[in-house]
């Protein structure tokens, strides 16, 4: 069982809701589901789409084939049309349409009709086609009705009752009428956890200790912003609007520096705003946890749809060298982990973390059958309390073995000094002393980077053993390079390696043997100037026998990338 449903329709139309919806039900009915969306950068009117692939098997990656298309408006049948399968139906309601549609693919349900009679509202035409879309697949309506309670269920009754009404109806008609459907699900199973990229941060961050979040709204980050602020209250977090970047990115410096853990996130314009805060958290040793939602540029660009395309700039961004880690997941399983291993680190080492996800990663959702939150780790780093009162002596920025000095929180002594941006001494005075200035940089940068290595993970392999192709990925291409190599692997002898730990590359370099045994190097990367392979060339001196690259804001769907990966590996 693997089905594809896209729901198609102008902004304001309840896309969003009718998706969410459903993948919520399937995630209750114990289905594997992958979510995607894709909208344009207004309120009202354009294009949108809701894309949901559920399966009785994990699946991780957008098909280009489609089973079912849920039609709201007239832009959905001339642009997803062409993506039906075989047995692919349109569903669609005629009186939103000039004309009617006719033929053995379409279904034709009133929705307005049905909402507008059995719920007194035009809204519940949203309801009517979750139940539409269930009862075509010929699922139970338990975990539907389940769903929707939840959903509606601190809605006055009479809404609730109305909307689960609407559902029914709509399963009833689709159940009844669609005679050329062929879909057939396979049996309810234990629900699982549906969860988006931008959840498993937030989810990520909160369980990591964090007490202070500020940011300014930026597609695609603004999710992880929503999240925070949405539990605040429960958690003990403050969360700040900053007026913009700038005072976002001073915030959580000034946070962090007084003893708690913080955060913010922003896209490619905001980050370059924050890029000055940077140097000075890099300064003051300040613990700083920064994720960058990546999105097509240059300027605005393409605000709503996906790139990869700021590694570099990550990478090398700030005046002055500073050390700084990067990571990038591919999944929300690996953001949920990722995230707490990046307070984890920033605070032991007194270091800049930076998270790299994408719009593709960011409001796409996966399920898993279980999220191990025993992994997730929290040790205070900090000097507090008594055992900081009673130290006679505290250089803020004491050389060390490891280049990290003790971390002192204001008030709880009365001998802390603060650092401002200047060079400074072991106590944090400033100085412009030629042999001071060189053991500083020593101490941030060379020093720490050694134990730092020895904290990154490797890559992970998949696929045939030694390979003939290797095919390297990073960030979210994971999910959709895991499935095509999953397909070819015993065809072309296909294995993938896939960095989630971008930078620094980790100590241990087992994993350059497979690059040494393949006889190809495949490259897939979500922007056009490859530029994983050109850091990876830079500091490991690999380079790569072929690229796949896609820039055009859409992510690849598997059919596409089996394609072009078939093309090179021959």
């Amino acid at each position: 069982m693997d089905y594809s449903i896209r729901i198609g329709g102008e902004a304001g139309q309840g896309i969003q809701t009718i998706g969410d919806t459903l993948a919520h039900i399937f995630a209750e009915a114990g289905y594997y589901v992958f979510t995607s969306q894709d909208y344009e950068s207004r309120i009202r009117g354009g294009h949108n789409s809701f894309y949901i692939r559920i399966s009785d098997k994990p699946k991780e990656a957008m098909k280009a084939r489609l089973e079912i298309l849920l039609a709201l408006d007239k832009d959905s049948i001339t642009l997803h049309g062409p993506e039906l399968s075989e047995n692919g139906q349109i569903l669609y309601d005629p009186s939103l349409f000039k004309q009617t549609l006719e033929g053995p693919r379409v279904l034709s349900i009133p929705f307005l009709d049905l909402a507008l009679k059995h719920g007194g509202s035009k809204i519940m035409m949203n309801s009517v086609a979750i139940g539409s879309i269930v009862g075509m697949l010929k699922m139970q309506p338990e975990p539907m009705i389940e769903t929707i309670q939840k959903t509606f269920g601190k809605k006055d009754t009479e809404v609730l009752e109305a909307n689960v009404k609407c559902a029914k109806l709509g399963y009833e008609f689709a159940l009844k009428e669609c005679l050329k459907c062929s879909f057939s699900v396979s049996q309810v199973l234990k629900p699982n956890t549906l969860i988006s990229g931008n959840e498993a941060i937030g989810i990520g961050a909160c369980a990591s200790g964090l007490k202070f979040y500020s940011g300014y709204p930026m597609t695609p980050s603004t999710g992880i912003f929503n999240f925070i602020a949405e539990y605040a209250r429960d958690l003990g977090i403050v969360v700040e609007q900053a007026e913009d970047e700038i005072s976002a990115i001073n915030m959580i410096i000034g946070a962090s520096f007084a003893g708690v853990r913080a955060m913010t996130a922003t896209s490619g314009g905001g980050f370059c705003l924050m890029v000055e805060g940077l140097s000075l958290a890099a300064m003051t040793e300040t613990p700083l946890v920064v994720v960058l939602a990546q999105r097509p540029g240059p300027a605005t660009g393409l605000p709503t749809r996906t790139e990869a395309a700021e590694l570099l700039f990550a990478t090398f961004a700030g005046h002055g060298e500073f050390p700084r880690v990067i990571f990038a997941p591919g999944s929300p399983k690996q953001a949920l982990y990722l995230t707490n291993k990046a307070f984890d680190l920033s605070e032991k080492y007194q270091i800049l973390v930076l998270i790299l996800t994408d719009q593709y990663l960011a409001d796409s959702q996966w399920t898993y059958d279980s999220l191990d939150m025993e992994r997730l780790k929290y040790v205070d780093y900090r000097l507090r309390g008594k055992n900081f009162r009673n130290i006679l002596s505290y250089n803020r920025h004491s050389f060390t073995e490891s280049g990290v000095s003790p971390l002192g929180v204001p008030g709880d002594a009365h001998h802390l000094i603060v650092t401002d941006s200047d060079e400074h001494d072991e106590e944090g005075h400033i100085t412009e002393d030629p042999q001071i200035r060189t053991r500083m940089v020593e101490k941030r940068l060379f020093k720490k980077i050694p134990y730092i290595k020895r904290e990154i993970s490797p890559p992970i392999f998949f696929g045939e053993n030694p390979p003939d192709t290797l095919v390297v990925c990073w960030g979210s291409m994971y999910g959709v390079v895991k499935e095509v190599v999953e397909e070819l692997k015993q065809d072309l002898k296909l294995g993938m390696l896939h960095f989630s730990e971008i930078y620094p590359f980790p100590e241990e370099d087992g994993y350059l043997r497979y690059f040494e045994k393949a006889k190809k190097v495949v490259g897939v990367e979500q922007n056009a100037l490859s530029q994983f392979e050109k850091l990876l060339g830079m500091e490991k001196g690999i380079s790569f026998d072929a690229r796949i690259n896609k820039f055009d804001g859409r992510p690849f769907t598997v059919e596409e990338l089996k394609e072009r990966l078939i093309a090179v590996a021959k």
